[in-house]
């Protein structure tokens, strides 16, 4: 077993031991609040479909014809736009205020609109940059159940089923997969770096920064009425699931071994971005509470 292999075990492996220990801490209506609630006011799960489905992938649109950008950056950019939910952003969304109902409620639907949002949103950019692209339901469906739907099903019903032995586990299971997320992020972002660092440059980090500060920006504008539901919105919107986006476009353009560095220079701006909105506003809602 090569070291290469061993790092995709212990990414999966720690993928699955955080999302699970999100599911230890949720309830089972949690997740399914969103679909409980479909069609009744304040529409929060239309609301966030067209944010996140909508919205961003159309502003990715708009940047990647404006800037004279590389092919991986733009790639990712308009991967990064038409994926899902990370498995892990929960965590951050509950830090920062978000309610457990609403931020697992919008992690389940979000996943499982991806089914169809997903394959629909690339064969749309395929058209629209002249090419052939496709990345089909199945998919989009391995990916989705065994990153998010499995784990967190797992954690929902222990915790459904033995709320001590649930409440006992948690907090192993995530120290457990932070640890061995460290261990993997670690020399995988010191490898890379140097291809990271080789993208910036020529608009990469301003055209970036334009689709994260909208997607902020279209989040916290359609999130509704509850402060803590527009920062959870705004974040989920600008942080999106690199697994899946770095499978779209690796699929679509396998010519271009940059894809990953591109993905991650995408992921960091991004997650600086969200951890810089988050605090404001967790200050924000301090002061008017």
């Amino acid at each position: 077993m090569d070291t290469a292999h061993l790092i995709k075990l212990a990414l999966t492996a720690s993928i699955l031991l955080l999302v699970c220990a999100l599911g230890l801490r949720a309830r089972i209506s949690d997740a399914t609040s969103l679909f409980r609630e479909f069609l009744q006011p304040p529409n929060r799960l239309l609301r966030a479909l067209f944010a996140m489905y909508i919205i961003v992938p159309l502003v990715a649109i708009v940047v990647a014809k404006l800037f004279d950008l590389s092919l991986p950056v733009r790639a990712a950019i308009l991967a990064m736009a038409v994926a899902p939910i990370p498995p892990i952003l929960p965590g951050k969304q509950l830090k920062f205020g978000g309610s457990s109902d609403y931020v697992f409620g919008l992690l389940v639907a979000v996943s499982i609109a991806a089914l169809v949002m997903v394959p629909l949103g690339v064969s749309v950019l395929g058209r629209l940059f002249g090419a052939e692209a496709t990345f089909g339901p199945d998919e989009v469906a391995k990916l989705i159940g065994t990153t998010i739907l499995l784990p967190l099903a797992a954690g929902l019903t222990l915790r459904h089923l033995a709320p001590a032995a649930a409440q006992r586990l948690a907090p192993w299971a995530s120290r457990l997969g932070n640890v061995l997320l460290l261990v993997v992020l670690v020399p995988v972002l010191i490898k890379a770096w140097p291809a990271v660092i080789a993208l910036v440059g020529n608009g990469a980090i301003l055209a970036i920064g334009a689709v994260v500060a909208a997607a902020i920006f279209a989040g916290h504008a359609l999130g509704g009425a509850d402060a803590d539901d527009r920062s959870t919105l705004a974040i989920a919107s600008a942080m999106r699931h690199p697994g899946v986006a770095l499978a779209i476009a690796t699929l679509n353009v396998p010519e271009e071994p940059r894809i990953p560095a591109a993905i991650i220079l995408y992921v960091l701006v991004a997650a600086l971005a969200t951890t810089i909105y988050g605090a404001v506003r967790r200050k924000q809602l301090a002061r008017s509470g």
